[in-house]
């Protein structure tokens, strides 16, 4: 069998997660760094923010692509780190703008703006308080009316769950 170049011997490289490179705002460089680090870049080519390939929190490496997967579907970069449990610098930003427009909407009230701003929070948990707050969600942006519906899809479209998108949308 072929050694995948940059594996540690001990490792067994048919199977398990390689290391992931992304940037700041969630565009990935690299799935795959350890097999094909040619591809790796400091900044991204996109928005020109640094990148990373470990948790900002615990320092863990971010899973990349399956290695002994056939797959050929695309690499979304995950949410949460799998270690700590902690929002990802892109989950953080994107919420963060979501929250900062939800707070600019007019056509709200104020308590309704903490509404939404609090559904976005659960809306990118994978929990039944999500399913919740998407039923939320839905009717405030609804009542926002405008470019809200278009806004909020585009912004959240990477940090929330498919079954998610399907009830917001």
């Amino acid at each position: 069998m072929d050694r995948v170049r940059g594996w540690d011997e001990d490792e067994d490289e048919s199977e398990g997660f390689d290391t992931a490179q992304i940037c700041l705002n969630g565009h990935a460089i690299n799935s795959a760094v350890r097999m094909t680090p040619e591809f790796s870049e400091k900044f991204c080519k996109n928005c020109g923010e640094r990148t990373i390939q470990t948790c900002p929190e615990c320092q863990t490496e971010i899973r990349g692509h399956y290695v002994g997967s056939l797959s050929t579907a695309a690499y979304i970069p995950p949410r949460f780190c799998h270690n700590c449990g902690k929002p990802y610098p892109w989950t953080s930003r994107k919420l963060e703008a979501a929250k900062t427009y939800a707070q600019d909407l007019q056509t709200l009230t104020p308590e309704e703006r903490v509404q939404l701003a609090i559904s976005l929070d659960d809306l990118v948990k994978d929990t039944p308080m999500a399913q919740v707050s998407a039923g939320r969600f839905k009717r405030l942006i609804a009542k926002a009316g405008g470019d809200a519906p278009g806004f909020f899809k585009e912004i959240l479209v990477g940090i929330v769950s498919e079954s998610i998108k399907k009830l917001i949308s």
